[in-house]
């Protein structure tokens, strides 16, 4: 097996696309949210990393090519957002408070967490890009001097919670209007959670798709401000 990966160019890309089709095809079968697509190719392509004893460094040699479409991925949101134009033209003001809210919120909570916690700066501004993409948050975590690798695996885990707990969430609320429920996907779980707006609708998609554009903007513009707080 650890010769596969070795002698295969696109041994990573193989592994990591078939344990995502595994995830998708235990949603469909069970559909319980637990069983989260991305979840659980995470956990399949560790234990396979881990049985057949290869190193990150062999595996990211193959899967790296993956990244490669991630920013073509994120551009592609653009389209049900195009389609749902003059919706968000008759409410952009009430669009852009609720994405402001967000930001706050996320970057508010990361603040006061890491005072009770104890935090160091480095591991406070390493925490603050969590409700943004992983192709801004990566960027902005070096320039504000945090983990990055830490990053974006609090990027990804915020994103499958969000994914898992935000329909659920949205009922205990009674958060019924779908433009108030793709903003709250797109602002706090970004591109994972902008996957499951578009399953419950073409507005939630949307609506979505656009505050993961405007939460990562407003992120970098205040990110700076919130970094000197500690």
């Amino acid at each position: 097996m650890n010769s596969f990966f070795q002698e295969s160019l696109f041994a990573g890309v193989t592994i990591s696309l078939l344990a995502y089709l595994a995830g998708s095809f235990l949603k469909k079968k069970f559909k319980l949210g637990i069983l989260n697509p991305l979840l659980i190719s995470i956990v399949i392509t560790i234990l396979v990393l881990v049985v057949a004893d290869v190193d990150y460094d062999t595996y990211d040699a193959g899967a790296k090519y993956l990244s490669w479409f991630l920013t073509p991925a994120t551009v592609c949101l653009a389209i049900p957002l195009y389609e749902q134009w003059q919706l968000l033209k008759r409410h952009w003001r009430a669009v852009l408070l609720g994405i402001l809210a967000g930001v706050f919120t996320s970057m508010g909570t990361v603040f006061v967490l890491s005072l009770l916690l104890g935090l160091s700066h480095q591991e406070y501004v390493t925490l603050l890009p969590k409700s943004i993409t992983t192709a801004i948050g990566m960027g902005l975590s070096e320039e504000l001097g945090g983990y990055v690798t830490i990053t974006v695996a609090v990027i990804v885990v915020t994103g499958v919670l969000g994914n898992i707990m935000g329909e659920a969430i949205c009922k205990i609320f009674r958060i019924t209007d779908p433009i108030a429920k793709g903003l709250s996907f797109g602002a706090s779980a970004h591109a994972i959670g902008t996957a499951k707006a578009m399953e419950l609708g073409e507005v939630e998609g949307a609506m979505s798709s656009l505050a993961i554009a405007v939460t990562g903007l407003l992120t970098v513009v205040f990110s700076s401000v919130f970094a000197g707080l500690l």
